[in-house]
């Protein structure tokens, strides 16, 4: 059995040449530098930038629990952005602030290519505003619900960059108990309540190859606490189309015990960029943008929203005096 495992190991976990631990360094420090930046972003006290007349609001991108969010253009520059507009009623009623709050702390300090970031800020008498940059090529989950599944080259390609946002987030030192996200993509110790950390975001990255290589993510039935045993028992089956270094690589990142979770280990992230379902990946070039990327939407303008879905329009709210002025003093 040993030595099954050593040659296993050797076919499928590394790649002559890959990606250096020295190489890993330098990216590291360049990582470092940005969450120094951020630390400082995040202790300052900022001001609002800009105000709502100075967008033109167009149409509606999408709708969540709080609020809404339209496609605008900037007055000045003639740029397109989305703005996320949140309702601070319906923050308060779901006890929502800190999170809100949070939220654009974490935006306006963010500065890497592959994580959006909040571009303008302000609020009025009944709205929290976040601009956004405008993605023109919609969400990934849309191409990936019309395709049906994308191939491995494509999940490659999306998994090594994946973009995220930071709707229900908070800044943390070690561990936290918050039980928060998308049940498929819950890791074992968030449903078991054991404290978790960064580990948590690699089981989910696990989840995200899977479901876009397959169409379906691993664990899934339609009563959530089914979907959550499923988890934490943390048995599946790849559907017989996966390659072998995607059965690999996957079988490394969904192990219930986070000793031995691909991210968690101790070369890190090595073990994903060494491994050989990723040996296509130029990281530098990726990093760069200088990768032509497999699936290109169409775009017809730049402020084209054919890649999104149709929602109805929603009536604005207004009121004369500010509304909760004391609990969204800090905004």
């Amino acid at each position: 059995m040993a030595d099954t495992d050593a040659k296993r190991h050797n076919l499928y976990s590394s790649h002559p040449g890959g990606y250096p631990a020295a190489k890993q360094e330098q990216y590291s420090q360049y990582l470092r530098k940005l969450h120094q930046d951020f630390i400082e972003s995040w202790n300052e006290k900022s001001e609002s930038n800009a105000k709502l007349t100075d967008f033109e609001r167009h149409k509606v991108l999408g709708t969540g629990a709080f609020g809404i969010v339209y496609l605008v253009k900037h007055s000045h520059t003639g740029k397109y952005y989305a703005m996320k507009m949140l309702e601070k009623e319906k923050i308060v009623k779901l006890k929502q602030i800190e999170h809100s709050y949070y939220e654009k702390k974490i935006l306006c300090g963010l500065n890497f290519p592959f994580v959006v970031y909040m571009k303008y800020y302000f609020k009025d008498n009944v709205y929290l505003y976040y601009v956004l940059p405008f993605i023109a090529g919609g969400e990934m989950f849309s191409h990936l619900r019309k395709m049906g599944k994308f191939e491995e080259t494509s999940a490659k390609f999306y998994g090594a960059q994946v973009i995220t946002d930071f709707g229900f987030c908070k800044l943390i030192r070690g561990r936290t108990w918050t039980l928060c996200g998308t049940p498929e993509y819950l890791a074992p110790e968030i449903i078991l309540s054991k404290g978790y950390g960064m580990s948590v975001d690699w089981w989910s990255l696990g989840i995200l190859l899977f479901e876009m290589s397959a169409g379906h993510p691993p664990f899934f039935a339609s009563d959530p606490m089914r979907i959550y045993e499923k988890i934490v028992a943390g048995k599946y089956r790849c559907p017989g189309h996966f390659s072998i270094e995607l059965k690999d690589l996957i079988g490394h990142i969904l192990q219930v015990d986070v000793t031995r979770r691909y991210g968690n280990l101790k070369d890190g992230v090595l073990d994903f960029k060494n491994h050989k379902w990723f040996k296509e990946i130029d990281w530098d070039n990726l990093l760069n943008s200088r990768i032509h990327p497999p699936f290109i939407p169409k775009v017809r303008s730049p402020g084209d929203t054919a890649n999104f879905d149709i929602f109805d329009e929603e009536k604005i709210k207004d009121s004369p005096v500010c509304l909760y002025e004391e609990e969204f003093a800090d905004f």
